[in-house]
């Protein structure tokens, strides 16, 4: 090491303004005599202070799973236009790199789920994901049922069109739209929402981040797996997913000008009681 300060950058490929703003960031940092990476072959042998995701909450999804097993920072620029996740909006950042500078940020760290596969050839596949895992019936077939054992035993049967595990990043993704509740990302659970369930009986849960989740389709020839929204992989009658929290820890840059409760109501556009 040379004691060069370092920083990297994370880019949406497919937004010019992302590129743009890459490009701006680079001249400014080199100006303050850091050095810019923005290969990820690079960034993660580096030693690097922090890795800042110019994009959307994808973006910033791919950097922290990527950066967390070298337990690199991330600040998210908010490139998009949801951004639940992303600390800052395109306006406000170089503001907010010269508190970041400053050493004037917390790090959260986020629960991560890793999910194994077990195939019925025994091979296994294994993920690790910051929002969710998703299983959703292949497009022409019907409606399946996926089994969900908890601690070992048969829990929740969930005949349904799909099912999501999801963390408390997560709940403000695709559970949200399927009805599962939004949960703080300070509380460490997980989550279990069915996607258009056809029993009443059949509700969302959220279980403990101890918990161990087996899922298994009960019944239907197969249905599609997606790991953070990648991969789609299929999932056949015989094979077993294993859900449980990872040992990895996302960790996200935050300045305290956005709490929890703010970004909800800005994001959801509650505006009822102004």
């Amino acid at each position: 090491m040379n004691g060069v300060d370092r920083v990297g950058l994370w880019t949406n490929q497919s937004k010019p303004e992302s590129q743009a703003l890459a490009s701006q960031l680079t001249h400014w940092f080199r100006s303050l005599g850091w050095e810019v990476l923005t290969e990820w072959e690079e960034i993660k042998g580096q030693g690097i202070e922090f890795l800042i995701s110019l994009g959307g909450d994808g973006t910033l999804l791919e950097a922290a799973r990527e950066a967390a097993p070298y337990k690199i920072p991330v600040l998210g620029v908010n490139l998009g236009r949801l951004g639940f996740l992303c600390e800052i909006e395109r306006d406000e950042v170089y503001v907010a790199l010269k508190r970041v500078l400053l050493k004037e940020y917390s790090l959260q760290e986020r629960l991560m789920l890793e999910a194994v596969i077990k195939r019925t050839d025994k091979s296994e596949l294994r993920y690790t994901v910051l929002n969710d895992v998703v299983f959703h019936r292949q497009s022409m077939d019907g409606m399946v049922t996926l089994q969900a054992n908890l601690s070992g035993e048969p829990s929740v049967s969930y005949p349904a069109d799909g099912l999501i595990i999801s963390t408390p990043t997560g709940s403000t993704a695709y559970s949200l739209s399927a009805g599962g509740p939004i949960v703080s990302p300070d509380v460490q659970a997980i989550l279990i929402t069915p996607l258009a369930a056809h029993s009443l009986s059949a509700r969302p849960m959220i279980v403990s981040e101890r918990e161990r989740i087996e899922i298994l389709l009960a019944r239907g020839k197969e249905c599609q797996m997606t790991f953070d929204g990648r991969e789609n992989l299929i999932l056949r009658s015989g094979e077993i997913v294993k859900i449980q929290t990872s040992p990895l820890k996302a960790l996200l840059i935050r300045l305290g000008s956005r709490s929890f409760p703010r970004v909800v109501r800005e994001k959801l556009r509650d505006r009822w009681h102004e």
